[in-house]
């Protein structure tokens, strides 16, 4: 069989680490061709598996330009590939694909509620009509592919009550070998910042600066846990700097700096910047708790990273967070700062808690899996290129 997968969306955080993962396992298949189209800049590091090809393209600059080159002239290679099966990263679908068409879906915002109402209450009405119009394709998206995949059951759940298509869930995976593989020392300028807050309370939340990830419920428990605890001091450690010429996008984090300068929290904030992939463990393991104030997701890997590094989570009540950490997390009301604070605080007093919770997320980690990942999606392409859907496309 022979796959054609579209990554040429891929330029955010979370869809590099899906293809960086997925294309070693189809490499492994030899009974597998396949064809990535995909940007130059993607291309490095994947090195020459002998029955993978790769189509490098620099595509118009935005989503539109990408969105109708994609719709224009993509089909056209597919076609001149020969390909039997087409895997659409990127949320977008192509409308009129000359095969059998996969969409992998995970953007949340377009079926969240929660994240129009912070858009509105913050005046962001270009992200808010950007948002609308990317959710107008995206929806439109499920109803042209065949099959549409989720991360996760409960984003598929919401996928299907929105589009009413065909939508299934697979698990992203985790592959411990890799994420603990490089055993190279944090650089100074990281470690320093980490050692500044000595026999602190060090709580972890991985994340680059968004709306959505919901910040500053997480700014406004650090007071309530620092006044709780007394003397002992909390450090919050964030994998982003909050100032807009450390971020890229269109989310402005300016009020969140503001927000830790009018708590009086500067202290207790250390703001590391982006931190490579294979050091991230590093970072991790050298905390005591991972909390997440997210008030939506798809799946959130580094919940599964934080639970493979033995930490408790502490993570907002939300059906994907419950799926994926099980009872390996303690959870809160996802705007609630009092109840974040105290469920950090019900695992500092409580060492058995504390062991209870990192165990059960180490089992819970071993659930995820690439290979496994890639397994399903080889199975559902496989179904697809022999329904009959497929061979009236092909036809």
């Amino acid at each position: 069989m022979h796959i054609f997968l579209n990554c040429l969306a891929a330029s955010s955080a979370s869809g590099l680490t899906y293809v960086r993962n997925v294309v070693p396992h189809l490499s492994s298949r030899p009974e597998l061709r396949a064809t990535l189209a995909l940007s130059p800049q993607l291309r490095n590091g994947l090195g020459n598996p002998h029955n993978i090809s790769f189509i490098e393209r620099e595509i118009p600059a935005g989503a539109a330009g990408r969105f109708c080159w994609e719709q224009s002239v993509l089909p056209g290679i597919i076609r001149k590939s020969g390909a039997d099966v087409l895997i659409s990263a990127g949320n977008f679908a192509i409308g009129r694909s000359p095969v059998p068409q996969i969409l992998l879906s995970g953007n949340s915002l377009y079926t969240s509620s929660d994240f129009y109402s912070d858009l509105r209450a913050r005046g962001a009405r270009r992200i808010l009509l950007d948002t609308r119009v990317r959710g107008f394709f995206a929806r439109r998206s499920v109803r042209w592919a065949d099959c549409t995949v989720a991360p996760s059951k409960a984003f598929a759940d919401a996928l299907r009550g929105w589009t009413g298509g065909h939508v299934v869930s697979i698990h992203h995976g985790f592959d411990p070998e890799i994420f603990f593989r490089d055993k190279t020392r944090l650089p100074s300028t990281i470690q320093d910042k980490i050692d500044s807050g000595k026999d602190a309370l060090r709580l972890v939340f991985v994340s680059h600066y968004n709306y959505y990830r919901n910040f500053e419920t997480l700014l406004r428990a650090v007071p309530q846990i620092r006044e709780a605890l007394g003397g002992r001091d909390v450090q919050l450690i964030l994998t982003c700097k909050l100032s807009s010429e450390e971020n890229s996008g269109s989310y402005c984090p300016e009020a969140a700096a503001a927000l830790i300068e009018h708590l009086g929290i500067a202290g207790h904030v250390v703001q590391l910047g982006a931190v490579p992939y294979q050091l991230l463990q590093q970072v991790i393991r050298a905390c005591d708790i991972y909390v997440t104030p997210a008030y939506t997701e798809t799946f959130a890997h580094p919940l599964v990273e934080a639970m493979a590094c033995g930490l408790p989570v502490v993570a907002s009540d939300l059906p994907v967070h419950r799926e994926i950490c099980g009872i390996a997390a303690l959870y809160f009301p996802r705007f609630s700062s009092q109840l974040l604070a105290a469920r950090v605080l019900q695992i500092e007093r409580s060492p058995d808690l504390r062991k209870q919770l990192a165990e059960s997320g180490l089992k819970r980690s071993r659930d995820f899996s690439w290979r496994d990942h890639v397994d399903q999606i080889v199975a559902l392409a496989h179904e697809l290129k022999h329904s009959e859907t497929g061979y009236a496309r092909a036809a």
